[in-house]
């Protein structure tokens, strides 16, 4: 099975709270722009391993390569 934009995104939105969430890619490689509260106070590889942890094995398995913008809503907004 293919991995696409639209199964990133729901991995992504089951398993972590997102209150904006763009993600495109081409099959392997994949950009995504995730906001969530649950990044607040979180230096930037930890709001990386809180989108691994969502993602699971699927990290290793299906997704090659991900670009991820991980911001706070407050920082969204800004």
């Amino acid at each position: 099975m293919t991995t696409t934009p639209e199964l990133i995104h729901g991995y992504l939105q089951a398993g972590l709270e997102c209150t904006h969430l763009e993600v495109e890619g081409d099959g392997q490689h994949f950009q995504a722009i995730i906001v969530s509260p649950q990044f607040a106070g979180k230096r930037l590889i930890q709001r990386h391993q809180i989108v691994y942890a969502a993602l699971g094995d699927r990290m290793r398995e299906e997704i090659h390569a991900l670009s991820m913008k991980t911001l706070t809503p407050e920082e969204y907004q800004g």
